[in-house]
């Protein structure tokens, strides 16, 4: 059989209907067609686009009602040209496989798309030359401001940013010069807490798994712990006071090193919550009861933290707070004419949540005494 002559003919009439309805949607979703459509200007379009206050927000509201009946998505590069403005922010972390940071760049994404900005996320996985390709990137894409939320990255590293004025925000680290906000953790507050609570529960033998030496951070926890100590009268027990790398397996291997003393502790406080999930594995691995046998206290208060058996009690240092921190202070500075000549700082308070790890030392509760020993606290 033949094939007919006409369905050529039908295929390109087909093949014409479909390219002219692309062509038809390509032209409604473009500015001049936003232009036409609210009757104002291509200007006008812009500058509500970009937000630029000046704009009646009468004609303001009309070009937005049409961009969504459109379904119109403003080109993000060419609003950056025309504002000179890029409205990204930059957000860098260690690793997001770490449960510490997810919620961190959930909570700071959330707030940048209420402000019209968008983030540009990086993870260094605590790597000096990936943390190098990360700043390349962010400068590359004209980030109006970076979140360094690394907790122990070399400073250098980002001499670039700081050489082009880019505004910075740092955790503990960062240099009093302009441009750069520095959130600083009371780390002090909440393990004082912590070392008044196990106090408080007849603990006499009190261990601490510090970080990473190399970590200001982690040094930081570790003399807040023993500033804590001398100011309930103790003076702390250096066998006691261990190195951990901030890992789950680095907490097992340091609870092992101080379950294998001949003066065993009754309590271990973490210098995070991942170090205490790896002792309270040890723990379990040992057949040693917490909190019966041995009292656990985390830092940081990972969600983790309070599903774990039993769930552990921990010094919370607000993921969701350090994040609005963050975003706040890049905000603040990018919206500030002149820069203030040491930079600002904020301060990020921790407070310790009582759970189910820690417990009476059973040694202290089976001395034949109705009046133990007072312990001093400081407020």
């Amino acid at each position: 059989m033949a094939p007919s002559r006409g369905r050529p003919n039908r295929v390109r009439l087909l093949a014409l209907r479909v390219y002219k309805s692309v062509r038809a949607k390509e032209q409604a979703l473009n500015i001049h067609e936003v232009a036409r459509r609210a009757r104002v200007s291509t200007a006008t379009v812009s500058r509500a686009i970009n937000r630029i206050p000046t704009v009646n927000p009468k004609l303001s509201q009309r070009v937005w009602k049409v961009i969504k009946e459109l379904g119109y998505y403003p080109n993000t590069q060419a609003r950056a040209l025309v504002s000179g403005r890029s409205r990204i922010f930059g957000l860098i972390v260690s690793e997001l496989t770490n449960p510490f940071f997810p919620e961190i760049v959930q909570v700071f994404e959330t707030i940048a798309v209420r402000h019209h900005y968008e983030i540009l996320l990086t993870s260094t996985m605590n790597d000096p030359e990936q943390m190098e390709s990360s700043v390349r990137r962010m400068i590359e894409r004209q980030v109006e401001g970076v979140a360094v939320m690394t907790f122990g990255m070399e400073e250098a590293l980002l001499e670039n940013l700081k050489l082009r004025q880019v505004p910075l925000v740092f955790v503990d680290v960062g240099p009093r010069r302009p441009r750069v906000s520095n959130l600083r953790i009371d780390y002090l507050a909440g393990i004082r807490q912590a070392v008044q609570h196990v106090a408080a529960l007849r603990h006499e033998r009190i261990a601490f798994i510090t970080g990473p030496h190399t970590l200001k951070s982690a040094m930081a926890r570790k003399q807040a712990f023993l500033k804590a100590m001398h100011e309930i009268g103790r003076e702390p027990d250096m066998n006691l006071v261990v190195e951990g790398n901030h890992t789950m397996e680095g907490g097992r291997l340091a609870c092992g090193h101080l379950l294998a003393l001949a003066k065993k502790p009754t309590a271990i406080l973490c210098s995070n919550d991942m170090t205490a999930i790896g002792v309270m594995r040890k723990c379990y691995e040992d057949g040693i009861s917490i909190p019966r046998d041995l009292s656990v206290v985390g830092f940081d208060d990972i969600r983790l933290a309070q599903f774990m058996l039993p769930p552990l009690t921990t010094v919370q240092m607000s993921q969701a707070e350090l994040a609005r921190l963050a975003f706040d202070a890049l905000l603040a500075e990018v919206e500030r004419e002149e820069p203030l000549p040491e930079g600002s700082e904020y301060v990020l308070k921790t407070a310790l949540i009582e759970r189910e790890s820690t417990a009476i030392c059973r040694e202290s509760a089976t001395l034949k005494t109705n009046h133990p020993a007072p312990i001093r606290t400081v407020g």
